[in-house]
């Protein structure tokens, strides 16, 4: 798969990283103030705060565990049990670090704060006429504004919990249950996908490093995890429509994309990922379009029960764009955080998905004409697989520049970039050494947990 002299170069490309989070720091804390950035520990929202807590035990023997066995677990156990192993060590490894913090701070409190969904939950007795009445809400100076999260986010996000509360599963500790749950099979997602498009010896090596993700800080427990594991659904569904030719997967993989762009504006861009999986699985779409129909009509469910209801997604992007620049994004200088919001991807990715890109770009660079093929079609085997799996993660980091180049992500990216961050961890795929670079993810992972009071 690799060479051994690529292994000095990712070393290189890990200590660039590691440079730019220090100039992060050190630009954020010399040259700007909080009134500039508004975060305590630029360039994450947090602050400095060493500490243990009950998760500490739990999450170091995580830890230990995937660095010791896990490459060699992923390799051997059939894929149908790959897929649970996968998911419960993520469940284990979210949950040991949220509850470093302690049940209420790590967990039960998180969505429950004065900014956050579970907040509002009581102003939703009516929902339909909170559905028509949402968009007079978002702006500052409206009467009863939104909290910042809630006008943040189309209202699918709020809908989520307000369900779950009536359901008799109300407060901050279902919530957040809730959240970690969903939010640790978006892995298994990604692993779904990987292996539908570029075979199955890839998506395993990547499992291992999927589980372990830094990550998992911020996904236990911000709702973004969950968004993030409704938008990999979106992709993996996708990717078995266009391998498997099935228009069931195709009208399921559209209701998920429908319910994304209603839990979040920025995830409008999973359709540059989604552009990439249609490409790598043209082959299936010319043999039955379809797929494309189906696609497009489970993407319209979600948009047309809610245009129906009375919200309008575009005038409340429209009003959240006036807010966003009325509060701390008017403040915040795009000239520090178009740079420092890489450097919060690469505390969330950590160095070995540095050194994956690094691997990753290397293989489109080295590609020959029509590599990129159809998938399940061999091209020099092994190499096509590794071809694609390349191809789209730079789909995936090419839907992360644009959100940082949009400015509409200043600050925060830790957990707002949550989505895409899982699909640039797929390119640890293409690392020798795993052991090595799974260390290095966890140790990035229960430093920052440790030493900083994450929040949102």
């Amino acid at each position: 798969m690799t060479r051994p002299r690529s292994f000095p170069l990712d070393l290189l490309a890990a200590t660039a990283a590691v440079l730019l989070v220090v100039a992060a720091v050190v630009v954020g804390r010399t040259v700007y103030t909080y009134d500039d950035l508004i975060v305590g520990w630029p360039p994450l929202l947090g602050r400095w705060d060493p500490h243990l807590g009950p998760g500490t035990p739990a999450a170091v023997l995580v830890a230990a565990g995937v660095v010791a066995y896990g490459p060699a677990v992923a390799a051997r156990l059939p894929w149908r049990a790959l897929l649970p192993a996968a998911w419960g060590t993520a469940l284990a490894w979210t949950w040991s670090l949220a509850l470093i913090d302690g049940w209420e701070r790590g967990v039960a409190g998180r969505l429950t704060t004065s900014q956050e969904y579970l907040s509002v939950v009581d102003r939703w007795h009516d929902v339909p006429a909170t559905l028509r009445d949402f968009n007079g809400h978002i702006l500052l100076h409206s009467p009863d504004n939104w909290p910042a999260h809630v006008a943040g986010h189309p209202p699918g996000a709020t809908l989520t919990y307000v369900l779950l509360d009536r359901i008799g599963l109300g407060g901050g500790g279902w919530a957040g249950a809730l959240t970690i749950t969903v939010g640790a099979t978006a892995c298994v997602a990604v692993l779904v996908a990987v292996r539908a498009l570029t075979g199955e010896r890839l998506a395993r090596r990547a499992a291992p490093f999927l589980a372990l993700a830094p990550a998992a800080v911020w996904m236990g427990t911000s709702a973004d995890g969950y968004f993030a594991a409704v938008a990999a659904w979106a992709v993996a569904l996708l990717a078995l429509a266009v391998t498997r030719r099935s228009p069931g997967w195709a009208a399921g993989s559209g209701l998920l994309f429908g319910l994304t762009c209603y839990l979040s504006y920025g995830l409008t861009l999973f359709a540059v990922i989604a552009a990439a999986v249609l490409v790598l699985g043209r082959r299936g779409v010319r043999a039955r379009p379809v797929l494309l129909a189906a696609l497009l009509a489970g993407a319209a469910v979600v948009p047309v029960a809610f245009t129906a209801a009375g919200f309008d997604w575009w005038e409340a992007y429209r009003l959240l764009v006036t807010r966003y620049y009325e509060g701390a994004a008017g403040v915040r200088p795009y000239a520090y955080w178009v740079w420092a919001n890489l450097a919060c991807t690469v505390l969330i990715t950590g160095l070995a998905t540095v050194a994956g890109l690094r691997r990753a770009g290397g293989v489109l660079l080295r590609r020959r004409a029509g590599d990129v093929r159809t998938a399940g079609e061999r091209v020099d085997g092994e190499r096509a697989g590794e071809v694609r799996l390349a191809f789209l993660v730079a789909a995936g980091l090419l839907a992360l520049l644009a959100a940082d180049l949009s400015g509409m992500s200043k600050a925060e990216t830790e957990r707002i970039w949550l989505p895409f961050a899982l699909w640039l961890l797929a390119a640890c795929a293409f690392l020798t050494r795993p052991r090595g670079w799974l260390t290095a993810q966890a140790v990035l992972a229960l430093l920052v947990n440790h030493l900083v009071a994450t929040g949102w």
